[in-house]
């Protein structure tokens, strides 16, 4: 059986280490400022897990034709502001 010579990932240790840092601190700074509104830091929390979950559960919900739909919309909105003004000119 032949192994690898090394990992098919790049692992950085000082990338990892900073992201378990962030991950850290953002936690305690919305705990914090949750207090300070008022609110129950362990429900700020629970919101945030699953808005980080929400876009990714919605498309793989959403068929591809209708995903194809949400892109095209949102491709036509974006391309709007270069279009033609109302009289028929380009910007």
């Amino acid at each position: 059986m032949n192994m690898p010579k090394r990992s098919s990932k790049n692992m950085n240790v000082n990338r990892l280490a900073n992201s378990v840092v962030d991950q850290a601190t953002t936690e305690e700074q919305l705990q914090a400022k949750a207090i300070e509104e008022g609110k129950n830091p362990a429900a700020v929390l629970l919101g945030r897990l699953g808005g980080l979950k929400g876009g990714k559960a919605r498309a793989a919900k959403l068929s591809a034709e209708r995903r194809s739909q949400i892109a095209k919309k949102a491709a036509e909105s974006r391309w709007a502001k270069y279009g033609e003004k109302e009289d028929g000119e380009k910007n």
